[in-house]
């Protein structure tokens, strides 16, 4: 009887026993998924044709081969390769020789077993892809294991066992299943398919539109897999304009998008999108003191919002690996076409990227935000804080050197926007410079030109519209373009009385 099942052993909660996978498999009677003779075949075939380590290095990694040895003369494969050496059985040798692995990966005489087993390295990927297949399965035991043997812990959190086990299982997706290249012609005729649908678009939009025309003339649209920084310092109106990017692609244009708010709870949110789509007073709406007009605007506004598709999750300090699945699944379940994020120093990146200092982990988040819009060729848009050093000097107008914590953000966006506001600075104020101007500047467009765009910011309703002269009202003189400030007199040199 084994010893937890002596009948003196008092009766206890059985606690999960952490092992190997290659023990859980033993324990369930089977072996763990191998195939030692096709790992013989390909190191051999890199051996005997060195070219051959070309195929199988996009395909295989050290940790890919079942037995250790195996791993050893790969990862001197691997080495020599990186330094440009050639590869054979007397070069292999002479690497683990110096790495004094030799003896532990076989000796030399299991090195020229290798080369004795294969013909030629003609079906090395074959081979190679088998020997990939075999370690994924390994891998999945591996996460699963640990999954069912936590999930016997009762002092595991359920909610960081689910997260846990989507992370390894996207781990194992990430590492071994990466799109290979693709030849010329077949990218030919995919840009011909898009050069042909963007001339069916009488808008000229190739992206999803931004609702602002001047802006989308030169953006085109946010393009899938691009990354757009908003930067701006507080208060110039970042989370309104983004809340108005959203709404105008979703009930405009009939884009889904979805919506991560990290500041600012989702309740909040739909108040000030209720306010700019119904163009209410915010206070007013907050506080209810509604006449009877403003419940016919709200409710009518209400009838259109509830059309939009667009999905707000208020996660606080949300990490890149929950934004991530949280967006894998919106893309499956509602095929999101934009995502926003409010903002990104308010992320935290996931496992080892958040050990290091701050200006690391940002740039593990944008680098991870880059990789998000590729793998589901979607644009995303994620808002950012500007340094204080735009406060500190002469000109407040931000540049590029102003994005806070870290130069990844600038080197991995496609698109950097700022918000600029002239008027809401003191001493910056010009009596010809209309309320509300709003300077959307593009200062870096990876695929496009630059230049600034000018909007108009009500600040009542938090809403952004196109500028126009029109819509700019002077409250103190009720003229609507500075020049009508001027009063136009003839000249009285036609006049009979003029003495000369």
């Amino acid at each position: 009887m084994s010893e937890s099942r002596k009948p003196s052993q008092k009766p206890g909660k059985l606690k999960a026993v952490h092992t190997s996978p290659e023990a859980d498999a033993l324990a369930y009677g089977r072996l763990m998924p191998q195939a030692t003779d096709l790992e013989q075949a390909v190191l051999g075939a890199v051996m005997l044709d060195s070219g051959a380590i070309s195929i199988v290095i996009e395909i295989l990694r050290p940790e890919s081969f079942y037995k250790d040895n195996h791993k050893m003369i790969y990862q001197a494969m691997v080495d020599l390769f990186s330094e440009q050496n050639p590869i054979d059985l007397m070069t292999v040798v002479e690497k683990l020789k110096k790495s004094d692995d030799l003896e532990e990966a076989g000796g030399v005489s299991y090195l020229v077993h290798l080369t004795n087993i294969v013909a030629s390295a003609a079906n090395v990927e074959y081979h190679a892809r088998i020997v990939a297949q075999k370690y994924v399965q390994r891998e999945l035991i591996r996460v699963s294991t640990r999954i069912v043997n936590d999930s016997f812990e009762d002092s595991k959190d359920v909610f960081e066992l689910l997260d846990e086990a989507e992370q390894g299982l996207y781990e194992i997706t990430e590492q071994n299943l990466r799109k290979g290249y693709q030849s010329i012609s077949e990218l030919a005729a995919r840009a011909l398919k898009q050069i042909e649908h963007i001339a069916e678009n009488t808008d000229g939009l190739t992206g999803t539109p931004t609702g602002f025309s001047e802006l989308d003339g030169v953006t085109g649209g946010w393009q899938n897999s691009d990354l757009i920084i908003l930067a701006a310092r507080p208060g110039m109106g970042k989370t309104a304009f983004s809340l108005a990017l959203a709404k105008n692609a979703s009930l405009q244009h009939g884009r889904s998008v979805a919506f991560f708010t990290l500041e600012m709870s989702s309740l909040q949110l739909v108040q000030r999108m209720i306010a700019m789509e119904a163009e209410l007073d915010n206070q007013k709406l907050r506080n209810a003191k509604l006449d009877d007009h403003d419940w016919i605007k709200l409710h009518q506004a209400l009838e259109r919002l509830g059309e939009a598709n667009v999905f707000i999750d208020e996660t606080p300090a949300l990490n890149v690996f929950e934004l991530r699945a949280k967006c894998r699944r919106l893309k499956t379940n509602h095929d999101i076409d934009l995502i926003v994020i409010d903002y990104l120093q308010l992320m935290s990146a996931s496992g080892n990227d958040s050990r290091g200092n701050r200006e690391q982990e940002i740039s593990s988040i944008s680098r991870a935000l880059k990789g998000l819009a590729k793998e589901l060729n979607v644009p995303v848009i994620a808002l950012s804080q500007l340094s204080r050093a735009v406060e500190t000097r002469g000109t407040k107008r931000p540049v590029l050197s102003d994005l806070r914590e870290s130069g990844a953000i600038e080197q991995d966006a496609d698109i950097v926007t700022f918000l600029y506001r002239p008027d809401y600075y003191d001493g910056e104020e010009d009596p010809m410079m209309p309320p509300g101007l709003t300077e959307v500047i593009i200062a870096k467009h990876r695929n496009g030109a630059l230049k600034t765009v000018n909007l108009r910011f009500v600040k009542e309703f938090a809403k952004f519209e196109e500028f126009t002269d029109f819509n700019f009202i002077d409250p103190k003189s009720g003229f609507s373009n500075p020049t009508d400030n001027f009063i136009t007199k003839s000249s009285r040199i036609n006049e009979d009385d003029i003495p000369f």
